[in-house]
C-alpha cells in the first residue's frame, strides 16, 4: 500500500511539473479568486482557514502581497520567552569537575532546548504573521546550527532571536550578525581559530552554503580564496564567562589577504562584504527563495532580474520576496501543488487550518522530529535538503499516521489509550469547521460540498476516490490521507 502511495505521489509531481508553463501574464492589479487567495496563503504561511481565504479574496495581487509583507515586517513574538533565558549563564562544561556534573549539565541544556522548541511551535501555531515565521524557519535552515554540538540553550535562543529580528530585514546585516554569533562560532569551530592555525570551516561554508553556492555551480571561488578568508576570521572568539562574542587581537592574522581578486588587510567583516559584492551571492539567495516559494525550476531571467534588484537594495529581504510573489511564475496554476510540505508545514498547517486547539505543543515538536525536521537540530551544516527528501516509505506512513490519529480521536469521541499523547491534548470542533462548506460531521457531504472541501484541503485534485457514504469527519480524514495532501 505504501509503495502505491509513493508511486502516486511521484506521478502526481511529474504530471504537475511537466504541465504547460505558458499561463497568461498575471497583472498585479488582477483581483484574487478563492483559488489564488488560497495558493498565496499556503505559500506565504501555512494552510489557511476559510476565513483567511475569504479575507483576501477580491483584493488585488499587489494589495495582498504588500499587506502581507508589511504585516510580516511588523510581526512580534506572541508569548514571553522561556524562563531560563533570563537566568544566569550556565557554567561551561569544561569547567565542571566530574563526568557526572558534565552529563547533568548537558541534560539540563537539552531540556531547555525543548522549551525553546515548544515555545517556537506555539508561535508557529498561533502567529498572526505566518510569513515572518516561515522566514525565521527558512533562515534557521539556511544558517543551520545544531544544539547537539553547541549545547548551550541560551546561545541557541540568542541565535533564534537574531534570525527573528532580521528575518524580513537585510540579508547583509543578518549575515554579518550570524558570522559573529556564538552558537555559529562553536558549531563551525571558529571560536578557537587563530593566526597560527586558521580553521577553514566557516570560511568554506560561508561561501558554499551561505552566500555563493558550490564553486562548481557558479560560485566563482577557489580553495585559495577559502584559505585566505579563513585567515581573516581568526580572532573571532567567545567570552567564556557570558558566552558573548569577543574579538581577540592577539589571535588575528593582520597580514595582507587576497579574496576573490580583492586584496587588503581584511578582517571577517571585510571578507563578507567582498562576498556580498559578487553577483553570484544575490543569485544564490534568490534561487533558494524561489525554490522555497515558487517552484523547483527557477526561471533564469527572473532570477537574474530579481537578484540585481536584491543586490542594489543592500539585500533587502522584503523587497526580494515582493518581486518573487509578483512574478507570473508564482501565480501560474501549473506551479500549484508542485512543492512538498516540510514536516513543520504539515504539522503546523494541519493544526492551523482545521482549528485544532492544542494545549501542549511539545508532542507536535516530537512528531515533526519523527517526520524528519527536528527544530534546533538540523542534520548537518547543509540543513534539511527538503523537497523529495522529505518523503520516503517510512516518513509517508508516519505522515499518514499523524493526521489519522488526530481525526480518529475526534471520530471516536474519547481518545483510545494506544493513541499518541499528541491526540490526548488536541480538541477540534468538526461541526463548526464543516459549516463553512455547508457540511455536517455526521452525514455524507453533497457533491458540491465535497468539491468545496477538497479545494480547501488539497492544493491539487485528489488522487484517490473516497468511498460513498463517508461522513464529514471521516471524509476530512480520508482527504488528509491522499498523497495530494503532502503537496503545497
Amino acid at each position: 500500500m505504501t509503495s502505491c502511495l509513493l508511486k502516486l505521489l511521484g506521478l502526481l509531481l511529474v504530471f504537475i511539473s511537466t504541465s504547460s508553463l505558458h499561463a497568461e501574464h498575471v497583472m498585479s492589479e488582477q483581483r484574487l479568486t478563492q483559488e489564488q487567495a488560497r495558493h498565496f496563503l499556503v505559500r506565504t504561511g501555512f494552510a489557511p482557514t476559510q476565513a483567511q481565504v475569504d479575507h483576501i479574496t477580491g483584493q488585488t495581487i499587489r494589495q495582498a502581497v504588500f499587506s502581507t509583507l508589511v504585516q510580516a515586517q511588523a510581526g512580534r513574538m506572541g508569548q514571553p520567552p522561556p524562563a531560563f533565558v533570563s537566568g544566569p549563564s550556565a557554567t561551561p562544561l569544561n569547567l565542571l569537575k566530574t563526568q557526572e556534573e558534565r552529563q547533568a549539565a548537558r541534560q539540563q541544556q537539552m531540556r531547555e532546548g525543548l522549551e525553546i522548541k515548544s515555545w517556537w511551535m506555539r508561535e508557529l501555531i498561533e502567529t498572526s504573521t505566518p510569513l515572518q515565521e516561515r522566514m525565521v524557519l527558512f533562515w534557521h535552515n539556511h544558517f543551520a546550527t545544531s544544539q547537539q554540538k553547541v549545547v548551550r540553550s541560551q546561545a541557541m535562543w540568542a541565535q533564534h532571536q537574531l534570525l527573528r529580528i532580521h528575518a524580513m530585514g537585510s540579508f547583509s546585516t543578518l549575515l554579518h550578525a550570524l558570522a559573529k554569533d556564538p552558537a555559529m562560532l562553536v558549531y563551525l569551530d571558529g571560536a578557537n581559530s587563530r593566526k597560527e592555525a586558521p580553521n577553514e570551516n566557516f570560511a568554506r561554508e560561508v561561501m558554499e552554503l551561505f552566500t555563493l553556492g558550490e564553486a562548481s555551480q557558479g560560485g566563482g571561488y577557489s580553495e585559495q580564496d577559502i584559505r585566505e578568508a579563513a585567515r581573516a576570521f581568526t580572532g573571532w572568539s567567545i567570552e567564556r564567562e557570558d558566552f558573548s562574542f569577543k574579538f581577540r587581537p592577539g589571535f588575528h592574522d593582520q597580514g595582507l589577504k587576497t579574496v576573490m581578486g580583492h586584496s587588503g588587510n581584511f578582517d571577517g567583516d571585510a571578507v563578507l562584504d567582498v562576498l556580498l559584492a559578487q553577483p553570484a551571492a544575490a543569485r544564490f539567495i534568490v534561487t533558494k527563495l524561489w525554490k522555497e516559494f515558487v517552484s523547483m525550476t527557477p526561471d533564469t531571467k527572473d532570477v537574474v532580474r530579481i537578484a540585481d534588484q536584491f543586490q542594489r537594495s543592500n539585500y533587502d529581504i522584503a523587497s526580494v520576496l515582493r518581486e518573487l510573489l509578483l512574478t507570473d511564475a508564482f501565480w501560474n496554476p501549473a506551479n500549484r501543488g508542485v512543492l512538498i510540505k516540510s514536516p513543520i508545514e504539515l504539522v503546523v498547517g494541519t493544526v492551523r487550518q482545521f482549528g485544532f486547539d492544542v494545549s501542549e505543543p511539545l508532542p507536535l515538536v516530537t512528531k515533526a522530529a519523527q517526520l524528519g525536521q527536528n527544530l534546533l537540530m538540523p542534520p548537518n551544516v547543509k540543513g534539511w535538503p527538503g523537497y523529495t527528501d522529505w518523503i520516503n516509505a517510512t516518513s509517508l506512513m508516519e505522515r499518514k499516521r499523524f493526521t489519522e490519529q488526530i481525526f480518529r480521536s475526534i471520530e471516536s469521541k474519547a481518545p483510545k489509550p494506544n493513541l499518541a499523547a499528541m491526540t490526548q491534548r488536541v480538541r477540534f470542533d468538526p461541526d463548526r469547521w464543516l459549516s463553512d462548506y455547508g457540511a455536517y460531521a455526521d452525514r455524507e457531504p453533497t457533491a458540491n460540498e465535497k468539491k468545496r472541501i477538497e479545494t480547501a484541503v488539497l492544493a491539487v485534485p485528489a488522487t484517490q476516490t473516497i468511498a460513498a457514504g463517508t461522513v464529514g469527519v471521516a471524509y476530512l480524514r480520508s482527504l488528509t490521507l491522499d498523497p495530494a495532501y503532502q503537496l503545497k
